[in-house]
Protein backbone atom coordinates (compact mmCIF):
# COMPACT_ATOMS: atom_id res chain seq x y z
CA UNK A 1 0.00 0.00 0.00
CA UNK A 2 1.68 3.06 -1.20
CA UNK A 3 1.74 5.83 1.76
CA UNK A 4 2.74 9.82 1.34
CA UNK A 5 3.48 12.17 3.76
CA UNK A 6 2.36 16.04 3.57
CA UNK A 7 2.80 18.65 6.28
CA UNK A 8 1.36 16.98 9.51
CA UNK A 9 -1.22 14.52 7.87
CA UNK A 10 -0.11 10.80 5.93
CA UNK A 11 -2.20 9.53 3.01
CA UNK A 12 -2.87 6.16 1.11
CA UNK A 13 -3.78 5.70 -2.37
CA UNK A 14 -7.59 5.75 -3.52
CA UNK A 15 -7.07 6.33 -7.36
CA UNK A 16 -3.95 5.51 -9.41
CA UNK A 17 -3.38 7.71 -12.60
CA UNK A 18 -4.05 4.77 -14.97
CA UNK A 19 -7.65 4.53 -13.79
CA UNK A 20 -7.89 8.53 -13.39
CA UNK A 21 -6.63 8.63 -17.78
CA UNK A 22 -9.05 5.60 -18.47
CA UNK A 23 -11.99 7.38 -17.31
CA UNK A 24 -11.17 10.94 -18.46
CA UNK A 25 -11.20 9.37 -22.11
CA UNK A 26 -14.85 7.84 -21.38
CA UNK A 27 -16.09 11.07 -20.27
CA UNK A 28 -14.27 12.68 -23.48
CA UNK A 29 -15.74 10.15 -25.69
CA UNK A 30 -19.44 11.00 -24.05
CA UNK A 31 -18.83 14.45 -24.06
CA UNK A 32 -18.06 14.28 -28.57
CA UNK A 33 -21.29 12.69 -28.85
CA UNK A 34 -23.09 14.86 -26.34
CA UNK A 35 -21.79 18.01 -28.04
CA UNK A 36 -21.63 16.86 -31.91
CA UNK A 37 -22.04 19.49 -33.97
CA UNK A 38 -21.29 22.46 -31.25
CA UNK A 39 -18.56 24.29 -29.92
CA UNK A 40 -19.11 23.96 -26.26
CA UNK A 41 -16.81 26.90 -23.84
CA UNK A 42 -15.61 24.21 -20.82
CA UNK A 43 -14.33 26.47 -18.15
CA UNK A 44 -12.23 25.23 -15.59
CA UNK A 45 -12.46 26.23 -11.97
CA UNK A 46 -8.73 27.07 -10.62
CA UNK A 47 -6.44 25.91 -9.02
CA UNK A 48 -7.93 22.28 -8.43
CA UNK A 49 -9.17 21.72 -12.02
CA UNK A 50 -5.89 22.12 -13.55
CA UNK A 51 -4.26 18.80 -14.61
CA UNK A 52 -8.17 16.91 -15.04
CA UNK A 53 -8.83 19.48 -17.49
CA UNK A 54 -5.72 19.88 -19.45
CA UNK A 55 -6.15 16.41 -20.10
CA UNK A 56 -10.07 16.48 -20.19
CA UNK A 57 -9.56 18.36 -23.16
CA UNK A 58 -6.72 16.58 -24.94
CA UNK A 59 -9.90 13.74 -25.14
CA UNK A 60 -12.52 16.44 -26.96
CA UNK A 61 -11.99 15.99 -30.94
CA UNK A 62 -14.73 18.99 -31.54
CA UNK A 63 -14.07 22.24 -31.46
CA UNK A 64 -14.22 24.22 -27.68
CA UNK A 65 -13.21 26.97 -26.83
CA UNK A 66 -11.44 27.15 -23.10
CA UNK A 67 -11.41 29.40 -19.78
CA UNK A 68 -11.35 29.54 -16.18
CA UNK A 69 -12.87 31.09 -13.10
CA UNK A 70 -10.82 31.52 -9.80
CA UNK A 71 -12.56 30.79 -6.99
CA UNK A 72 -12.13 29.36 -2.85
CA UNK A 73 -14.02 28.80 -0.42
CA UNK A 74 -11.39 26.02 1.48
CA UNK A 75 -9.38 26.93 4.67
CA UNK A 76 -7.87 23.71 5.65
CA UNK A 77 -9.29 20.67 5.22
CA UNK A 78 -12.40 22.30 5.83
CA UNK A 79 -15.06 23.88 3.45
CA UNK A 80 -15.70 27.41 5.18
CA UNK A 81 -18.60 27.97 2.64
CA UNK A 82 -17.81 31.06 2.42
CA UNK A 83 -17.30 31.93 -1.41
CA UNK A 84 -14.66 34.41 -2.37
CA UNK A 85 -14.14 35.08 -5.98
CA UNK A 86 -10.74 36.21 -7.06
CA UNK A 87 -11.61 36.29 -11.05
CA UNK A 88 -14.58 36.07 -13.25
CA UNK A 89 -15.77 34.53 -15.90
CA UNK A 90 -15.42 34.71 -19.81
CA UNK A 91 -18.28 37.42 -20.59
CA UNK A 92 -19.09 35.91 -23.93
CA UNK A 93 -21.27 32.66 -22.97
CA UNK A 94 -24.66 34.37 -24.20
CA UNK A 95 -26.36 31.31 -26.31
CA UNK A 96 -23.47 28.86 -26.00
CA UNK A 97 -22.95 25.85 -24.55
CA UNK A 98 -21.11 25.44 -21.31
CA UNK A 99 -19.61 23.02 -19.65
CA UNK A 100 -17.79 23.99 -15.95
CA UNK A 101 -14.78 21.67 -15.22
CA UNK A 102 -14.57 20.92 -11.17
CA UNK A 103 -11.41 18.86 -9.70
CA UNK A 104 -14.14 18.16 -6.38
CA UNK A 105 -18.03 18.44 -5.84
CA UNK A 106 -18.37 18.19 -2.15
CA UNK A 107 -21.07 20.65 -0.62
CA UNK A 108 -21.89 22.04 -3.73
CA UNK A 109 -21.44 25.73 -2.12
CA UNK A 110 -18.85 26.83 -4.61
CA UNK A 111 -20.32 25.33 -7.83
CA UNK A 112 -24.01 27.30 -6.65
CA UNK A 113 -21.99 30.36 -6.82
CA UNK A 114 -20.69 29.44 -10.23
CA UNK A 115 -23.96 28.39 -11.76
CA UNK A 116 -25.12 31.60 -10.63
CA UNK A 117 -23.17 33.96 -12.24
CA UNK A 118 -23.43 31.37 -15.76
CA UNK A 119 -26.83 31.46 -16.03
CA UNK A 120 -26.95 35.50 -15.90
CA UNK A 121 -25.55 35.78 -19.19
CA UNK A 122 -27.77 33.53 -20.68
CA UNK A 123 -26.43 30.35 -22.06
CA UNK A 124 -27.74 27.95 -24.12
CA UNK A 125 -27.43 24.82 -21.81
CA UNK A 126 -24.84 24.59 -18.67
CA UNK A 127 -23.38 20.89 -17.87
CA UNK A 128 -20.94 20.10 -15.00
CA UNK A 129 -18.07 17.58 -15.16
CA UNK A 130 -16.32 16.69 -12.32
CA UNK A 131 -13.52 14.27 -11.50
CA UNK A 132 -14.63 13.72 -8.25
CA UNK A 133 -17.82 13.56 -6.46
CA UNK A 134 -18.65 12.96 -2.37
CA UNK A 135 -22.44 12.87 -2.96
CA UNK A 136 -22.94 12.60 1.01
CA UNK A 137 -21.07 15.89 1.55
CA UNK A 138 -23.78 17.36 -0.99
CA UNK A 139 -25.69 20.46 0.50
CA UNK A 140 -26.97 22.29 -2.22
CA UNK A 141 -28.79 20.12 -5.19
CA UNK A 142 -26.92 20.56 -8.62
CA UNK A 143 -29.44 19.65 -11.08
CA UNK A 144 -26.37 20.50 -13.91
CA UNK A 145 -23.82 17.51 -12.87
CA UNK A 146 -24.03 15.51 -16.08
CA UNK A 147 -20.25 14.13 -15.93
CA UNK A 148 -18.86 12.59 -12.61
CA UNK A 149 -14.84 10.53 -12.91
CA UNK A 150 -15.62 8.82 -9.67
CA UNK A 151 -17.85 8.75 -6.56
CA UNK A 152 -15.69 8.92 -2.83
CA UNK A 153 -16.76 9.23 0.33
CA UNK A 154 -16.90 12.02 2.56
CA UNK A 155 -12.51 11.85 2.88
CA UNK A 156 -9.86 14.44 2.74
CA UNK A 157 -8.36 13.37 -1.15
CA UNK A 158 -4.85 15.09 -2.19
CA UNK A 159 -2.99 14.74 -5.38
CA UNK A 160 -4.07 15.50 -9.39
CA UNK A 161 -4.15 19.21 -8.55
CA UNK A 162 -5.72 18.60 -5.41
CA UNK A 163 -3.76 20.09 -2.42
CA UNK A 164 -3.47 20.33 1.34
CA UNK A 165 -2.42 23.96 1.95
CA UNK A 166 -1.09 24.57 -0.92
CA UNK A 167 0.59 21.01 -1.43
CA UNK A 168 -0.07 18.12 -3.18
CA UNK A 169 -1.36 19.41 -6.64
CA UNK A 170 2.03 17.97 -8.27
CA UNK A 171 0.94 14.10 -7.39
CA UNK A 172 -0.07 11.97 -10.40
CA UNK A 173 -2.12 10.15 -7.98
CA UNK A 174 -5.31 10.15 -6.10
CA UNK A 175 -4.54 9.97 -2.11
CA UNK A 176 -7.04 10.06 1.05
CA UNK A 177 -5.75 11.17 4.12
CA UNK A 178 -5.56 8.57 6.92
CA UNK A 179 -7.56 9.02 9.74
Amino acid sequence: MHKIHIADKEFEILLDNDNISKRIRLIGIQMNVDYESRCPVFIGVLNGSFLFMADLIREIEIPCEIGFIRVSSYEGTESSGAIKQAFGLPENLHNRDVIIVEDIVDTGFTLTHILKEVQKQQPASVKVCTLLFKPTALKAEIEELEYVGFEIGNEFVVGYGLDYDGLGRNLKDIYRAKM
